[in-house]
């Protein structure tokens, strides 16, 4: 374990016009400097400095397309860190007395969200739930697997598992839990977060909002989704409803 490259990256991470810059990809999303520049609330001339440090260290990397260059996170083990770290500062957040209602950005954020390239918030927690209670997947601790159940319960979603077989990435886990910062529940990442997340974007269920993690869940996601868990899962997803004490009996499962 090389000590200096662990305080190299935590410093890289711990610039706040950094930050905020990777916190803006981390929805899985490609950046020019100018936008980022804008996320980080710095100059061109800055943001291009912090951009080169962040590729350098290998956070970022660079894509050109035409006349533009445009920057994403490295892979998805960078957004792992960076969302372990968002729940770990909200978990040591001091209290605050709130006078308002969280605004419209807050609400949707919590509804539903991109975490990289899978589905996060309420709604990634109620899909998560879900595949462990109807047997299709299994977390252990932080690792995660599926079982011979799930592609008949991921066919009713018109997902094809034959087309994307287990391990079929042998440098990224098949399927892993990852602990929502908001909702302090496990959601499905991994490959099978990929192919879920991928289905309901394409599918026309899921529309990405300009410029935000956020997700907007469609009249049509909304009948596809709610078929699929249930209506008592959906109206978790709605409402906000703290999710049912089982998940948590579940032995080794999230």
């Amino acid at each position: 374990m090389n000590t200096n490259q662990i305080a190299h990256i935590a410093s890289l991470v711990g610039e706040p016009a950094r930050t905020a810059m990777l916190m803006e990809l981390l929805d899985g999303r490609s950046l020019t400097a100018h936008e980022l520049a804008g996320a980080g609330n710095v100059s061109p001339q800055t943001a291009s400095r912090h951009l080169a440090l962040l590729v350098e260290g290998g956070l970022l990397r660079v894509e050109q397309h035409g006349r533009h260059r445009y920057h994403r996170l490295a892979s998805p083990e960078v957004a792992r860190v960076l969302e372990g770290i968002t729940q770990l500062a909200a978990q040591n957040a001091p209290a605050v007395r709130r006078a308002v209602v969280p605004g419209p950005k807050d609400a949707a954020m919590r509804m539903a969200r991109s975490c990289y390239d899978h589905i996060a918030g309420r709604l990634g927690v109620a899909i998560a739930q879900h595949l462990v209670e109807d047997g299709a997947v299994v977390f252990e601790g932080e690792a995660g697997h599926v079982t011979d159940k799930a592609g008949a319960v991921l066919a009713r979603l018109g997902i094809d598992l034959s087309a994307s077989p287990a391990g079929s990435n042998t440098r990224r886990p098949y399927c892993r839990p990852c602990l929502d910062w908001s909702e302090r529940r496990f959601h499905v990442a991994g490959q099978l977060g990929t192919l879920i997340c991928v289905h309901c974007l394409d599918s026309g269920w899921l529309l990405r909002r300009q410029g935000m993690r956020a997700l907007e869940i469609t009249p049509r996601g909304v009948m596809a989704l709610r078929g699929w868990m249930g209506q008592e899962s959906w109206r978790q997803v709605t409402e906000g409803d703290a999710f049912p004490a089982r998940q948590e009996r579940r032995p080794m499962a999230a």
